[in-house]
């Protein structure tokens, strides 16, 4: 793949070159971290006429993102998974840098998340002198410490969404920035419950006041592999937590992820319902964001939206399994006693967390009643998440874009001194 030639400008009858930014996402989540980025970017006079283009989803392609091969083909998670696809996330990198290093040569490289992949390009790059930044820091501070060294080498400024990360780059010698997490700057800081239902009713076709009583929103992962392996068991939790709930009205709702998703979602729900036609199971295509303002209580795959489980206020339950072999290869390079990203922001079990073995249905149900049946822990758990929203609140896209036009700058700067 050749990337197109370096657009130029007329200004005052010279011509001029537009400035280049290539970037890279590997995941929707990082296609949505990154689309405030570009749309901040345009704002920028410096880069309102920024040339953008990588790899990136349909968010970042709405804003002006020329993505040169598709990002289904990084979007996978776990050792495992990796290998199966690994041929092509090589042959993707490899045409991507000698690009990168040839005709589409940017002015500055921005990776967002996806370190195994980013990590590689950006050391090549930098190496030839090309300014690399990284939007979220790697979880060095979770596993997998020792990449310190390389992330030094590969990167020269690191833009950071949690602020505990600053001190690891500080000690490490590196420049960081704080941006603060788009997801705080997008969700309200007081839910409004009560309107999340009525509007899941209406996207549903179900009357008014259908979704009065409990409500248990249940994220099983937006990938495959978390499907097939944890869904089954919160399906299976779902029977006995409407048992030992008798007599109330009952709700399960579970946003679909992505359309591939809900076949899948769809046979657990019948299968359930056919062993239990007691059971009340809603799928909903996306809005994660409504099903977690109404829930009263959530049971959620580790990852990303456990984060915004908790900027919503909600108590819940994080559990997750991959294969034999990866969880044995994370817990050698771990060294946090949690995974959750609300526990890990909090620095203590503020929620509970059935991994592997653990998740079980009985005991995943035990933790869901624990928070109905408790009260004041939801008050004071409450309150904890409110302290965490207003500290991740920050204009990230306007911040990172701000990171990236001074890179630029300083670039110009260099060139014409």
């Amino acid at each position: 793949m050749t990337l197109l030639p370096p657009p130029r400008a007329a200004l005052f009858g010279r011509e001029v070159l537009v400035p280049k930014l290539a970037c890279v996402a590997g995941e929707p989540s990082g296609d949505l971290l990154a689309a405030p980025v570009l749309s901040a970017l345009k704002q920028i006079p410096e880069t309102s006429d920024l040339q953008v283009y990588g790899v990136g989803g349909p968010r970042m392609q709405a804003e002006g993102l020329r993505s040169d091969w598709p990002m289904e083909t990084l979007s996978v998670r776990g050792y495992v998974e990796a290998i199966k696809q690994l041929p092509a996330i090589l042959k993707l990198r490899k045409e991507l840098i000698a690009n990168l290093l040839g005709e589409g040569r940017p002015d500055v490289y921005l990776g967002i998340d996806a370190p195994d992949f980013n990590l590689g390009v950006e050391l090549a790059l930098r190496k030839a002198g090309i300014p690399t930044l990284h939007f979220v820091s790697p979880s060095i501070w979770a596993w997998r410490a020792g990449r310190i060294t390389k992330i030094k080498q590969a990167v020269e400024r690191m833009l950071c969404i949690f602020p505990f990360e600053l001190e690891i780059y500080e000690r490490a010698g590196m420049k960081a920035t704080y941006v603060g997490h788009p997801l705080a700057s997008e969700i309200p800081l007081e839910p409004d419950s009560e309107k999340a239902k009525r509007s899941i009713e209406e996207m549903l076709k179900l009357s008014s006041k259908t979704l009065d009583g409990t409500i248990i929103s249940v994220l099983p992962g937006s990938r495959s592999s978390e499907i097939e392996l944890i869904a089954p068991v919160f399906f299976e939790t779902m029977p006995l937590l409407v048992k030992r709930l008798q007599g109330q009205n009952v709700h399960f709702i579970i946003p679909v992820a992505t359309e591939r998703l809900r076949a899948p979602l769809e046979l657990l729900r019948e299968q359930a319902i056919e062993k239990d036609p007691s059971l009340k199971i809603h799928l909903i295509d996306g809005e994660a964001d409504a099903v977690l303002e109404a829930a009263d209580v959530v049971l959620i795959a580790s990852g990303t939206a456990t984060l915004q489980a908790a900027l919503w206020k909600k108590p819940m339950v994080i559990s997750y399994k991959v294969p034999w072999l990866t969880a044995q290869i994370m817990k050698r390079q771990g060294y946090l006693p949690y995974v959750g990203l609300p526990n890990i922001l909090c620095g203590q079990f503020v929620v509970p967390e059935l991994l592997q073995d653990d998740a079980t249905p009985e005991k995943l149900a035990d933790a869901v009643l624990d928070w109905l049946n408790s009260p004041s822990k939801v008050t004071q758990l409450k309150a904890r998440f409110a302290q965490m929203h207003d500290t991740l609140r920050r204009p990230t896209g306007l911040l990172v874009a701000q990171a990236v036009a001074q890179t630029i700058a300083a670039k110009k700067h260099q060139v014409g001194a």
